[in-house]
């Protein structure tokens, strides 16, 4: 079973609701790792003032001092700094002096000394469950007890910085939390709102049926994200609604040419029927009765064929067609015809070669052919003329005749369509003939179109030419 994709809303909650939360943690590390530098070189800064002020004493002991007034003198060097803690050793590792209840011996052993306490020379350290920051350093003193280089081992305590960190830690993450459910929440809000057009415009579509094709969105009235929507949805619905009276016509029609055949085969039955007639009599009216038949046969036959068209269900035949000869084959066929309503046929252009199917080119030459020798007046002619260019063979028929207005020019090539909707066709066919033409060509990778004027009116199709 296909999976069903998210929706837009919590698609865009999601993605939003992540950078959030990302924005949010990111800046919660930065703050934290500022706290903690800052505490970091607040150690320092401590710690340096400790060992400033230990060579200080260190540089004023005398030579000969006292066990006891050495160990006041270092006791009151730091009076300042209750959480600092130092030892001061000599080079052979004895011990000048320690603050009370420290524990350094460890630390300055494993520790490598350093020139200079900063962020990056002091080390940390647990004792004893107490965490410690610290440094060793060595340096000269002629003034104390020996001589040679003594060892300073100095550290504060930072348990208070620690806890204050993670509380500020659990304190931080509460507060994102809380932040990014807030900001999803006001995000899916924003987003929901955001879409309020979307879901305005699918009540106004939802309202939309087949008796009601004439309603179309306003683009002024929606966001500009959503115009182009709007306009392609109003495109679509000029386009349903002229099928939509295209196949109302075309059903229209269909009972109007359908009807009229049987009203009259009907009528001749019932004639028939009326009274005793003679076998001649009987044999008029079966073959009345069958030429309808056969205006009806042929009429299905055509709207098959146009069916078959439009679902791409014909398979054309391709062969090599000179189009100069299948004109003569036309103008042969249909000659006795023209001479009878006094319409001349004239052939004009070069020999061109196309390939298609050569039934199928031949009925579409056909119908427009035959149409333009029943709209030409008597003593008039029909005029062929076959022209090349460069990859395109075209074909134009014309005829002098009643001009076409220009409103009619673009629906002539529907099925059953009518320039003058009263008139009752009678014998010139059911006017599914230049559908039929348009279908061919354009299965061809042809085009056909229609031009009036007020000397002729001119089909002009056009096919992809070969060599001959």
């Amino acid at each position: 079973m296909d999976r069903r994709p998210a929706s837009l809303a919590v698609r865009l909650t999601v993605s939003i609701g992540a950078v959030i939360t990302v924005v949010l943690l990111t800046f919660g590390w930065i703050v934290e790792r500022s706290i903690n530098n800052h505490f970091i070189q607040q150690d320092v800064d401590e710690l340096n003032a400790v060992v400033q002020a230990l060579t200080h004493t260190l540089a004023t002991l005398p030579t000969n001092i006292a066990p006891v007034e050495l160990n006041e003198r270092f006791a009151d060097a730091v009076s300042g700094h209750h959480n600092a803690e130092y030892r001061i050793s000599s080079d052979d590792g004895i011990q000048i002096y320690a603050t009370p209840g420290s524990n350094l011996d460890r630390f300055s052993r494993i520790a490598s000394p350093v020139e200079k306490i900063t962020v990056d020379t002091v080390g940390v350290w647990k004792d004893h469950g107490q965490t410690f920051r610290g440094a060793v350093l060595r340096t000269s003193s002629d003034s104390s007890p020996g001589t040679g280089m003594l060892t300073i081992t100095v550290a504060t305590g930072i348990n208070f910085h620690l806890h204050y960190l993670e509380s500020f830690r659990n304190y931080l993450r509460i507060i994102t939390v809380a932040a990014c459910l807030i900001a999803i929440l006001a995000t899916w809000l924003a987003v929901h709102q955001g879409h309020a057009p979307i879901r305005r415009i699918s009540r106004e579509i939802r309202k939309i049926r087949s008796d009601q094709l004439h309603i179309r969105l306003q683009p002024s009235d929606v966001p500009a994200e959503l115009v182009e929507l709007a306009t392609s949805f109003n495109g679509m619905l000029d386009r349903l609604e002229a099928v939509f009276r295209r196949l109302s016509d075309f059903s229209g029609d269909i009972a109007h040419e359908l009807r009229t055949p049987i009203t009259n085969l009907k009528t001749q039955t019932e004639v028939a029927l009326s009274q005793s007639r003679s076998v001649e009599q009987y044999r008029e009216i079966l073959y009345s009765n069958l030429e309808e038949y056969e205006r009806m046969a042929k009429m299905v036959s055509d709207m098959l064929f146009l069916a078959q068209a439009d679902n791409n269900l014909l398979k054309p035949e391709l062969v090599k067609i000179e189009l100069e000869a299948e004109i003569h084959n036309l103008f042969d066929y249909f000659g006795a015809w023209a001479e009878e309503r006094e319409v001349g046929l004239e052939l004009i252009g070069e020999q061109m070669c196309i390939q298609g199917d050569r039934l199928m080119i031949r009925r579409a030459l056909s119908n427009v052919l035959s149409n333009a020798i029943r709209y030409t007046p008597a003593g008039q002619t029909v005029i062929v003329t076959l022209k090349l260019a460069e990859t395109r063979a075209t074909v134009q028929v014309a005829n002098p005749g009643p001009i076409i207005p220009a409103e009619h020019l673009n629906r002539i090539f529907e099925r059953f369509y009518r320039t003058d909707a009263s008139r009752q066709r009678g014998a010139e066919g059911a006017g599914l003939g230049l559908a039929i033409a348009k279908s061919i060509v354009e299965g061809h990778g042809g085009a056909i179109l229609a031009s009036s004027t007020t000397q002729a009116t001119a089909f002009e199709i056009s096919l992809p030419s070969i060599g001959c």
